[in-house]
């Protein structure tokens, strides 16, 4: 649905000005499906119950982003105050219009999304119980064990998602927010390859129980918070 709204809307208006929230915004929900995608293989891989549930909660914030951007994608196209008198197919909400033409696209998204969140919760019922058993086997029946590695799984999960949306973010200030002619833009792509390696580094510190390696890592994550403020 995403790709047909883009081809659509491709062909008939040019991705500038206030039309550059429309590439941003299908852009994003595209690379949202693909990130929902991997983290899921990697959830079944890892037998990871608890990537499980924030792949739940990541798939209702999609429904929720996907029905909010139906009316915003109409306010970024329906740009005319003349339709009564200049009927613009392109800016105007009229029969045949741009807008007629793409609107079942972007309702039918946010359906299959909520039909699909459905599925996910009936398989993940049998999925925390399957994996629950599989992680029994690897910490045993000690709870204290037990806790330390749900911390450990939430660690990692945040990481993870820690991904997305730091490139999620950063996406948005290039396309919308930043001059590709100020310093900004300049230092946001150069800070794109530092983050991502803060966040690898981060999970080797985890995985192995590196303290120092942990510390400039929150560090440096600290600095990166004041960077995006």
């Amino acid at each position: 649905m995403v790709a047909i709204t883009f081809r659509k809307v491709e062909e008939k208006v040019p991705f500038s000005g206030g039309y550059k929230t429309l590439p941003c915004y299908l852009a994003l929900f595209a690379l949202g499906e693909l990130f929902e995608l991997f983290m899921a293989f990697d959830a079944l891989r890892m037998r990871n119950v608890i990537q499980l549930i924030g792949i739940l909660l990541f798939h209702l914030a999609m429904l929720v982003y996907a029905a909010v951007q139906i009316d915003q994608t109409r306010e970024a196209i329906v740009t005319s105050n003349q339709c009564e008198t200049n009927p613009d197919p392109v800016r105007c909400d009229i029969p045949g219009s741009l807008w007629r033409e793409i609107r079942p696209f972007l309702i039918v998204s946010p359906c299959v999304i909520a039909a699909a969140w459905l599925a996910l919760v009936y398989w993940m019922k049998a999925l925390y119980a399957e994996f629950g058993w599989a992680i029994f086997h690897i910490v045993g029946a000690n709870p204290k064990m037990k806790t330390m590695y749900q911390v450990y799984q939430i660690m990692l999960c945040l990481l993870k998602f820690d991904f997305f949306f730091f490139t999620a973010v950063t996406m948005q200030l290039l396309i919308l927010v930043l001059n590709k002619s100020s310093a900004e833009f300049g230092v946001t792509i150069a800070a794109i390859p530092i983050v991502l390696l803060l966040l690898a580094l981060c999970g080797v510190a985890v995985q192995r129980e590196i303290k120092w390696l942990m510390s400039i890592s929150l560090v440096l994550m600290l600095a990166a918070e004041s960077y995006c403020e």
